[in-house]
């Protein structure tokens, strides 16, 4: 991609991502999420504090930006760039994963990257890397109880699965340093769970009894 398409798709990208799905959503029901639960506008936390409902629709919601980043970027290159598919998806799926946990609507703390990184995933990688890092995700899930532990293991899947799959020409090996910045972009977003991890002080996941505005 010319180097002066780049920024167009980065700041289209960056804003797509930026958009505060929890944040909105936990007003509409007269909740500030970043006041309540961990303070994360996350699925999680919106699952934990909004409800089943209101949960998934912020998760659904985060899928769908990172998602549509990369398709559009696709969309603009494929008209302008299309010997430039790849590098247009990259900077796309980057800057949606980093507007969506540093959003400039709210002094930059935005959510952890995991749901907006499978819409990434998605739309970017292979299919089989996102339903790798989905069957992890499951496993970890209902092997610990820990929503935490689960990411984090899912996004090291997100490194692992790029690798394996371009040693075997399934994956272009453009999309490898990617997986491992996305995967450690991850992690250190959740250093502050392995901290507690390690303390003993992370609670595990449990169902909400009932919701506001249900």
């Amino acid at each position: 991609m010319s180097l002066s398409f780049a920024p167009t798709v980065a700041i289209v990208s960056y804003l797509i991502g930026s958009f505060p799905s929890g944040y909105i959503i936990g007003r509409m029901n007269g909740v500030d999420l970043r006041k309540e639960g961990s303070g994360n506008i996350g699925a999680t936390n919106a699952l934990r504090v909004l409800g089943k409902k209101w949960g998934y629709i912020v998760f659904a919601a985060d899928i769908f930006k990172g998602w549509l980043s990369v398709t559009l970027a696709y969309a603009f290159a494929n008209r302008f760039a299309p010997d430039q598919l790849v590098i247009a998806g990259v900077l796309a799926g980057l800057f949606s994963v980093l507007g969506h946990n540093f959003p400039i609507w709210l002094g930059f703390k935005g959510g952890k990257g995991i749901a907006t990184s499978a819409g990434i995933m998605l739309a970017l990688f292979p299919i089989w890397v996102f339903l790798c890092a989905l069957v992890v995700w499951v496993s970890f899930f209902y092997t610990t109880r820990y929503v935490s532990v689960a990411s984090i293991f899912a996004a090291a899947s997100l490194s692992v699965s790029s690798t394996v799959l371009a040693l075997f020409g399934k994956c272009d090996w453009l999309l490898v340093p990617v997986a491992f910045l996305m995967t450690g972009l991850a992690i250190w977003r959740h250093k502050s769970n392995i901290e507690r991890l390690f303390a003993g002080t992370e609670k595990k996941f449990e169902k909400r009894p009932s919701s506001p505005g249900t």
